[in-house]
């Protein structure tokens, strides 16, 4: 799945239906029963959200504590004059899927007996140097657009790409998200559980196929090495694919993670797919699932530190000054550097906070917010636009890359009636250096921000064309990487780590601190919604036992 996990601005932060309205409202009060719980989950992000939901549903006492208002940290939603905004991830696939190869997102969802209706589309808008087009999904469509922009040879090395990296999709996907725990107890519940099928997909692939699966945890340029593609054009696409993905080029990004996604867009019979309430829909019903089997969220309950005795974490400590304690575990879905802020530093080996300090981190982003009329705008705007505007200066590079999501097109009940919401970002590109010390009400700040945010109403006046100005736009929200900072608390307004596959790797769940685990983009298997919700997946299955793990399993079918 190919999302960019973004992070907007709180500012009032509410959600216009009805389930959004019940969490404003709740606050879990302390009393003498609930000043502890078996799991304390630090974060209501993706990950956090489906560990603590698992973890209820595997009969835990979970308790989930939330800074904010409401849940879902990068992937929440706010309203804005009646338009109801995505700060986070807005591109999906898979949300709907089910079985042993289904995405881990859609495996907790199904673990949890929790729906998702969803609008399914086909294409996304392409606006790139060579010209403009949109690009469907499928096996065989793109390979027109390619004919047409990028000539024969690219036809030919994208058509060899595809004969060699699909067969490989069976050999990724061999192992349901859901099956995997941190530790041993992994031999029975994924190992032996799905070997017979592991085998039978490498004896269908034939022994060259099986020769490149042996590559899924390096980079996915050494597979786009050994077959020899050298198109420019396929090799930007890649990076281009690979970055909106996890932040990184071909030549850093785990090669199962392309692998899977190459298996969600361009197998017969795919299609992208848009929860018809916005992302918020996905947090709303991770709460619903967690609620459903006994959990209890917490918001506005701010974690000041995690309180370690013994060398076991015990509990957390909120900014209130109320101790509650962990008779099991503390999970922390907070980045690695905003984890080791919460623990005393003497009691962190020097080792560990070593490691956390010299990971380097990807950039930061922009976000441009806006509300405006549909009138004049033309109706077959589509929901997605990425613009490139130079593939010299690389993806990666700042004020170069930026996507575009206009959801009312899918989903019109997200802005008033005749109105559209749309959200531009500028994905982990934005360095924070830029940013750093600037007061947030000076005009050194709104004017950076001017000048920063430009790139991104030039892609949206591009994208959206003829009949959009900047003055028909009833809302318009910048944010910064200070407003990454601030409202998501991530540690310099990070995307995440940038770690380079085959160099480094993500960091597995449990920490040097017994009884504190993590998960989130800053642990295997990294950034993105489909990995974050496989990390969360992962440390609520190592902390309950394998026989209770394998009963999930048979329960959901997989």
């Amino acid at each position: 799945m190919i999302v960019s996990m973004m992070g907007g601005r709180c500012y009032s932060s509410y959600r216009s239906n009805a389930v959004a309205a019940v969490m404003r409202d709740r606050k879990w009060k302390s009393n003498s029963k609930s000043e502890e719980a078996d799991v304390v989950v630090i974060g209501s992000g993706i990950g956090g959200l489906c560990c603590g939901a698992l973890l209820a549903r595997y009969e835990e006492d979970v308790l989930v504590l939330e800074s904010h208002d409401q849940p879902g940290g990068a992937a929440h939603s706010f309203d804005i004059k009646g338009y109801n905004f995505d700060s986070g991830p807005s591109l999906f696939s898979g949300l709907q899927s089910r079985g042993p190869q289904a995405n881990p997102l859609a495996q907790v969802l199904d673990a949890l007996g929790e729906s998702l209706p969803c609008a399914t589309y086909d294409s996304w808008m392409v606006h790139i140097p060579e010209g403009q087009f949109l690009s469907r999904i499928g096996p065989t469509e793109f390979f027109k657009d390619l004919q047409q922009y990028a000539g024969p040879n690219a036809v030919l090395e994208w058509r060899k790409l595809l004969d060699a990296v699909l067969p490989l999709s069976t050999a990724a996907m061999a192992l349901p998200p859901l099956s995997i725990r941190g530790d041993l107890g992994v031999l029975s519940t994924a190992a032996a559980r799905y070997a017979p099928s592991l085998f039978k997909s490498f004896l269908q692939m034939g022994p060259r196929a099986s020769l490149r699966a042996t590559k899924l945890l390096r980079p996915f340029s050494e597979i786009l090495d050994d077959l020899q593609l050298n198109d420019p054009f396929i090799r930007n696409w890649i990076d281009l694919l690979s970055f909106l993905l996890a932040g990184v080029k071909a030549n850093a990004v785990l090669s199962a993670e392309m692998i899977y996604m190459f298996a969600e867009w361009y197998k017969p019979g795919c299609c992208l797919e848009y929860p018809l309430h916005g992302s918020a829909a996905i947090i709303d019903a991770l709460v619903r699932g967690l609620e459903k089997f006994g959990g209890r969220i917490s918001l506005q309950s701010h974690v000041e530190n995690i309180v370690v005795e013994n060398d076991r974490a015990i509990g957390v400590k909120l900014g209130s000054g109320q101790f509650i304690r962990a008779k099991k575990a503390v999970v922390s879905n907070a980045s690695m550097w905003d984890t080791l802020k919460l623990l005393p530093k003497e009691v962190v080996p020097k080792s560990y906070s070593d490691r956390v300090n010299t990971t380097p981190q990807c950039d930061s982003f922009m976000h441009l917010h806006l509300g405006f009329d549909a009138e004049g705008i033309r109706s077959d705007l589509g929901i997605h636009h990425i613009v490139v505007n130079d593939w010299k200066r690389g993806v990666d590079a700042d004020q170069n890359v930026v996507l575009i999501s206009i959801p009312s097109v899918l989903s019109p009940n997200l802005a008033p009636h005749g109105k559209h919401v749309l959200h531009a970002y500028m994905p982990g590109t934005e360095p924070f250096e830029l940013w750093e010390g600037l007061d947030r009400r000076s005009a050194e700040y709104r004017n950076l921000k001017a000048e920063r945010s430009e790139v991104m109403w030039k892609a949206v006046e591009r994208a959206v064309g003829t009949g959009f100005s900047r003055e028909k736009c009833e809302v318009k929200l910048v944010g910064s990487p200070l407003t990454h900072e601030r409202f998501l608390r991530r540690n310099r307004g990070t995307y995440g780590p940038a770690v380079q596959a085959g160099s480094d790797a993500f960091p597995g769940h449990s920490t040097p601190i017994a009884q504190l685990y993590c998960c989130g983009d800053s642990t295997f298997p990294g950034i993105g919604v489909p990995a974050v919700a496989a990390s969360g997946a992962i440390v609520a299955n190592s902390l309950v036992s394998v026989s209770q793990h394998s009963k999930l399993l048979d329960a959901i079918g997989i």
